[in-house]
C-alpha cells in the first residue's frame, strides 16, 4: 500500500481496512450497503434521466440496441453521480492502493435490459488495460512483495444482480499473474488461475463492488430469470494515469496546428490522440 509523501509516493505503514487488504492480495472487494435506499433512488433517478433524455454518445462501432445500454462522462450529467464517486466509504477503500491524490478516470453507466446481454466485449474474459506489470510465462509474482495496484474498476450497484443477471465474475488472484486471460479460452466459464476459478459479484442495490484493472473478468452468462443490470461505473486511477472521461478527440492539450500535421495513425497517437479503447470506449 502507497501514500503521497512529500512529494513522492511511498509505502504505507497506516493500516487499512478488511475490503483494501481483500482488493490488494485477491484483485477484488465488496463494500456491502454503502448507499442508503434514498440515495440509490435518487441516483438512479438522475441516471435514468440522462438515459431517457440523452442520445448514445456513438463512441464505439457497436450496434444501435447496444449502444443504448451505455452513458459516458456521468460526472459531468449528475450531481447525484458525482457525489457517488467521491462516497468517503469508497474513497477509504481505494486511496491506499492508489494514493490520496488518485483520480476519476473513466464514469460510465450501464443500464442492461433483461434479456439483453449485448456484444459489448465484456462478454468475454479481460483485463481493463495493462497488465500493468508484464510478467513472461511461468514467471511468478514474489509472494512477499505486494502488487502495484495502477487503477481499479467499481460497480456502484443501482439495483440487484443475481446469478441469472449475468454477474460481474472475477477470478481471485489473477491480477497477479502479469498476462491477460488465455486468448484461446475468452468465453471459457470453466477458466482457472493457480486452481482458482470465477467467483461471482452477487450484490444488492446500494453495494459495491471493486476490482483490480488487471484482475481477469467478465460478464457472466444470463439465465432465464434475468432481471438486467443497472450501475454506476467509476475507473479511478494513480495520478499519473490519464483520464479517459471524455475521449482524446473530445479533450487534448493540442493546437489546431499541430493535429493538422499529425498525418499518420503512429503521429496521432504519439501526440496524444488516441481511438477510444480501454475506459473510454
Amino acid at each position: 500500500m502507497i501514500r503521497r509523501g512529500r512529494p513522492y509516493l511511498e509505502f504505507r505503514e497506516e493500516p487499512a481496512g478488511p475490503e483494501t487488504e481483500q482488493l490488494e492480495r485477491e484483485g477484488y472487494a465488496l463494500i456491502r450497503g454503502m448507499l442508503t435506499d434514498p440515495e440509490v433512488q435518487a441516483l438512479r433517478d438522475e441516471i435514468s434521466e440522462v438515459f431517457d433524455h440523452d442520445p448514445p454518445d456513438g463512441r464505439n462501432a457497436l450496434p444501435v440496441e447496444d449502444q443504448q445500454m451505455f452513458r459516458y462522462a456521468m460526472l459531468n450529467r449528475s450531481g447525484a453521480a458525482q457525489r457517488a464517486v467521491g462516497h468517503p466509504k469508497l474513497l477509504a477503500v481505494i486511496e491506499p492502493l492508489l494514493g490520496e491524490d488518485c483520480h476519476v478516470i473513466a464514469n460510465t453507466a450501464w443500464r442492461n435490459p433483461a434479456g439483453q446481454p449485448g456484444g459489448h466485449g465484456g462478454q468475454n474474459w479481460h483485463i481493463d488495460a495493462g497488465p500493468h506489470v508484464p510478467l513472461p510465462k511461468g514467471v511468478a509474482w514474489p509472494a512477499e512483495i505486494p502488487h502495484p495496484v495502477f487503477a481499479i474498476g467499481v460497480h456502484i450497484y443501482l439495483q440487484d444482480c443475481e446469478m441469472d443477471d449475468g454477474p460481474t465474475g472475477v477470478i481471485p488472484g489473477s491480477h497477479l499473474s502479469g498476462r491477460p486471460p488465455p486468448f484461446d479460452r475468452l468465453m471459457d466459464p470453466a477458466l482457472t488461475y493457480e486452481g482458482r476459478g470465477v467467483l461471482p459479484l452477487i450484490a444488492r442495490a446500494g453495494d459495491v463492488g471493486l476490482f483490480v484493472s488487471d484482475v481477469w473478468h467478465r460478464r457472466m452468462p444470463t439465465s432465464d430469470g434475468d432481471h438486467g443490470r443497472f450501475f454506476l461505473q467509476v475507473h479511478y486511477g494513480r495520478r499519473d494515469i490519464a483520464q479517459r472521461i471524455l475521449t482524446t478527440a473530445q479533450s487534448n492539450q493540442l493546437s489546431p496546428e499541430a493535429v493538422a500535421r499529425a498525418g499518420t495513425e503512429r503521429q496521432r497517437r504519439l501526440i496524444g490522440l488516441h481511438p477510444p479503447f480501454f475506459y473510454d470506449g
